[in-house]
């Protein structure tokens, strides 16, 4: 199977200042899908601009006509799913039948407190990811959903006429624990990891490597529990976040080689991030486009 390649485009940008060339840009290059954070705010941005994803997505799915688009992830920090689910039915059908969700348990940021809660413990995190997905897949499957849960609760929610893709735009499910791999086994199209956070500073790539192998081997697990082939789910590795941070896109030979030893570990799916300058996605934009035109071929 070929590797597919994407990327991320963060919402950093004014529509008109560089915003909607990007998404063009990445139609034009060829990618495969073009994923946005979904995000209130996020780590070094948190004081400049930063926009929202769904209505980015919109004005992307308007701009162009055959890229995937996506979040990466989207998370129960600020999302519910009665009013999630009616954004994305909206979005699916503005596009096309576009769109790919990428969701995830959340984490400690900004977005934790954005609303005034306090931040949830790791534990409470696992609880609610293990309501909101299975929420979420009844009201994108179904014309009218009731339900009364510990943390989310939805009272004869009506999402007519539902998502252009049948049964229901697929699903990204972001995870690494046990409890995560078993919803991306059980409602996933695909898996998203972006490898061990713990060898982020100190790790090796060989050591990423063989925790992200570990990675793989556990959705297989959480798989065969159910009596699913973890073939029938895309496995997506998003970039820039294992101990070889950027040097993947120092150039296109460096990227082949990284790229190819992850589709041995049986990723259908490499996401790079958009160059951003002054950031921790700082790259040459030539190298960034010529991996982009010239990569896909060379991982056939």
């Amino acid at each position: 199977m070929s590797l597919r390649l994407s990327t991320v485009i963060l919402p950093y940008r004014r529509w008109s200042e560089g915003g909607r060339a990007a998404w063009q840009r990445a139609e034009q290059l060829g990618f495969h899908t073009a994923y946005t954070y979904d995000h209130l705010s996020w780590r070094t941005f948190r004081d400049g601009p930063w926009f929202g994803a769904v209505p980015t997505l919109t004005a992307a799915a308007a701009v162009t006509d055959r890229l995937r688009l996506g979040t990466l992830v989207t998370s129960p920090n600020f999302r519910h799913p009665v009013t999630l689910a009616k954004e994305l039915i909206s979005l699916d059908d503005i596009s096309g039948g576009r769109v790919t969700l990428g969701v995830g348990a959340g984490g400690t940021g900004f977005d934790a407190t954005a609303l005034g809660q306090e931040p949830w413990t790791p534990r409470e995190r696992a609880d609610r990811f293990a309501e909101f997905v299975p929420l979420l897949d009844r009201l994108l499957t179904e014309d009218s959903v009731s339900y009364e849960g510990d943390f989310y609760a939805a009272h004869e929610a009506r999402n007519i006429p539902g998502c252009v893709q049948r049964p229901r735009l697929p699903f990204a499910v972001a995870a690494t624990g046990p409890r995560g791999l078993r919803l991306a086994a059980r409602h996933g199209q695909a898996w998203v990891t972006t490898g061990d956070p713990k060898l982020y500073e100190n790790g090796t790539p060989e050591q990423s490597i063989q925790a992200i192998r570990g990675q793989v081997e556990k959705l297989a697990d959480a798989c065969a529990e159910i009596g699913r082939d973890t073939k029938e789910i895309d496995k997506i590795l998003l970039t820039g976040f294992t101990p070889d941070r950027a040097r993947p896109l120092e150039s296109l030979d460096a990227f082949v080689d990284f790229a190819g030893r992850h589709r041995e570990l049986g990723f259908t799916e490499i996401v790079i991030h958009w160059p951003i300058p002054d950031s921790d996605f700082a790259a040459d934009e030539k190298v960034f486009e010529q991996i982009a035109m010239e990569a896909p071929a060379q991982l056939r």
